[in-house]
């Protein structure tokens, strides 16, 4: 990756931190963007400590389609050619499908989905005019592997399955110089789940909780070396996390049964 112009949206902490700040020690250009400005301005303190000397970095909505639009451009000016993309930003949220409103539906939605296609559509011709592009868009286990309580979030990932692998076989049709990834990360220690929004009486701590110590067992900073390594391999698809690997084949092997498998395991841990 040495001199690529490599973006990363929700560069602000996590995996999008972590993803920069291994970009950086692999001798990358960064664009780095968040909504939360203090959190991008560490991560770009910490990036520049790992090695980076060219860092773009502005505060971005994701889910506003004019706004990434513009950022896409300003980036390409400013370094002339983007080769790598990193459509990151998430958010989650914990309610039942009767307990959650519309609009905190639509708002999941709107980052972890839209947010995705914005960063694809408004990026594309910049990858494509490079001649070595590389999309990478961040899905999760639970694109494969739904639970209760989650629906929104199982919903939006599946559907940054499914668009990134059809626009990978679309530019494999079309001949364009652009590769794409899909990454599925398992159980991952960043403050996704402590963030998380909830439904009315309900406390997303609790999920939070049970996800920190039960299931988010692989850090951060290892979950980007996975990706990246995935992405200078060209892989189309990226599982990151042994428990990743491990319940994609047990959904393969029972696609209806792993349903009561999971049901049961909410219940014992409190979770419906």
């Amino acid at each position: 990756m040495d001199g690529k112009v490599v973006v990363v949206t929700g560069a602000g902490s996590g995996i999008g931190r972590e993803l920069a700040r291994e970009a950086a020690r692999r001798g990358a250009r960064l664009a780095l963007s968040d909504i939360e400005p203090d959190g991008l301005a560490r991560t770009v303190e910490l990036a520049r400590g790992d090695g980076a000397t060219d860092v773009h970095a502005q505060r971005l909505d994701v889910t506003e389609q004019a706004m990434v639009s513009e950022y896409a451009g300003l980036v390409a000016k400013h370094y002339g050619v983007v080769h790598l993309v990193i459509n990151n930003a998430g958010i989650a949220f914990t309610g039942a499908v009767e307990q959650s409103a519309y609009k905190d539906i639509a708002r999941v939605m709107d980052v972890d989905y839209w947010g995705v296609v914005h960063g694809t559509k408004e990026f594309l011709p910049h990858l494509i005019a490079s001649g070595d592009g590389h999309l990478v868009n961040i899905s999760s286990i639970f694109a494969f592997l739904s639970v209760p309580t989650q629906n929104a979030y199982n919903a939006a990932k599946a559907a940054v399955q499914q668009f990134t692998e059809s626009l990978r076989m679309e530019m494999l049709a079309a001949g364009h110089p652009v590769d794409v990834t899909c990454v599925h990360p398992g159980g991952i220690k960043t403050a996704v789940a402590r963030s998380a929004g909830a439904a009315e009486g309900l406390d997303s701590a609790d999920f939070a909780t049970i996800f920190d110590t039960k299931f988010a067992r692989t850090e951060a900073s290892t979950a980007a070396r996975v990706i990246l390594d995935g992405v200078e391999r060209r892989r189309p698809r990226v599982l990151v996390g042994v428990d990743a690997h491990v319940l994609d084949a047990l959904v393969r092997l029972f696609p209806a049964g792993y349903q009561k498998a999971t049901v049961a395991a909410s219940r014992r841990f409190g979770v419906v």
